[in-house]
């Protein structure tokens, strides 16, 4: 089975959290991330104006991203920015998930891609919430699993308790769910 294509928005991947459990996932081969270069520069301005990185430390994420998922990143040609007609700020974005032949555009910008702009491509915009839950729906053991290894491969470890409550301030219905089947099948959350 051919795993389906999906882009990232900046502000998937801008949260360490977040960005960590949507990486795993695609190294999980449960989905097939791409993004653009312009998607990265927009998660490194970001990550160094809000000063969660240095611009060093934000362009080495940048590299090792890339480095992680060589076939991740698309060549957006300027000329398609001209045939997107979503949000002017977001048309990149858009014009990536062409280029990568993606389903999905993931994104918890919902308003700046409109049913309208996307159908013509046939692609959806998902929250990555709702992105998360098909995902699990598809494969809840490797959902949880992605979920104990983020806990366990922190700087500092944390539970998988722990890791679901931070989750829940963004993604709260994946986070519920994955903690409901890991209590009814007896998957251990410490």
């Amino acid at each position: 089975m051919a795993i389906f294509p999906a882009v990232t928005d900046a502000c998937i991947l801008f949260p360490a959290l977040l960005r960590d459990i949507f990486l795993r996932a695609a190294e999980a081969d449960l989905y097939r991330v791409h993004w653009s270069q312009e998607i990265l520069d927009e998660v490194t301005r970001n990550l160094v104006r809000q000063s969660k990185m240095s611009q060093s430390q934000a362009q080495h994420l940048s590299s090792e991203i890339n480095k992680a998922f060589p076939e991740a990143i698309v060549e957006v040609p300027s000329s398609l920015l001209g045939a997107m007609n979503n949000d002017l700020k977001d048309r990149h974005v858009l014009a990536a998930a062409v280029v990568a032949k993606a389903q999905v555009i993931i994104t918890a910008n919902l308003k700046h891609f409109p049913e309208e702009a996307l159908s013509p491509w046939e692609i959806e915009a998902q929250h990555p919430d709702t992105f998360l839950i098909h995902l699990f729906d598809f494969a809840p053991e490797k959902m949880i699993k992605v979920v104990q290894l983020s806990a366990q491969d922190r700087r500092n470890p944390v539970s998988e308790r722990d890791l679901l409550s931070r989750l829940t301030k963004t993604v709260p219905n994946f986070a519920q769910a994955v903690s409901t089947v890991s209590q009814a099948s007896d998957v251990e959350l410490s």
